[in-house]
């Protein structure tokens, strides 16, 4: 039995092949090409250096991000934002 059974997570990134993954963000549902998580991970890396973090907590404490080939728009604050770049890192971290 887990412990996160009850826990709802706001943002969960699943592979389901070696070339192809599933990005959920609250309710939005992206499919993804490992090129597009690729671009996704350098986008985010770029947000979350701390000195943009302090920017952008500074000025308006959200980002607008595109996926996947400009084809979805994805609307995050700066806990979100955190918590897909962690989302990313574990997926990374598994390679």
């Amino acid at each position: 039995m887990s412990i996160f059974n009850d826990i709802a997570f706001n943002v969960q990134l699943k592979k389901e092949t070696f070339c192809k993954y599933h990005l959920e963000v609250d309710e939005q549902s992206i499919i993804l090409t490992f090129p597009q998580l690729l671009q996704l991970r350098e986008n985010v890396n770029k947000f979350t250096t701390p000195n943009k973090l302090a920017k952008i907590i500074d000025n308006e404490n959200f980002v607008l991000l595109f996926v996947a080939d400009k084809k979805h728009l994805l609307f995050l604050e700066i806990p979100k934002l955190i918590d897909l770049k962690e989302e990313l890192d574990l997926c990374f971290h598994s390679f």
